[in-house]
């Protein structure tokens, strides 16, 4: 007779996984700071078309 070993989770395509609190923490932060840099660049761009006047 075999062992029952660990349980593994269904493999294929339809399969999703719980997400964890560590990777909605982590993917939020990506998006601010993704925000943040589109927000910084345009300043910038503002300011140097400002300047230019």
């Amino acid at each position: 007779m075999l062992a029952a070993g660990p349980r593994r989770p269904p493999a294929g395509p339809h399969y999703t996984r719980p997400v964890d609190g560590i990777e909605l923490f982590f993917t939020g932060l990506l998006v601010l700071v993704s925000i943040f840099i589109a927000w910084f660049a345009g300043y910038v761009v503002y300011k140097l078309y400002k300047g230019q006047a």
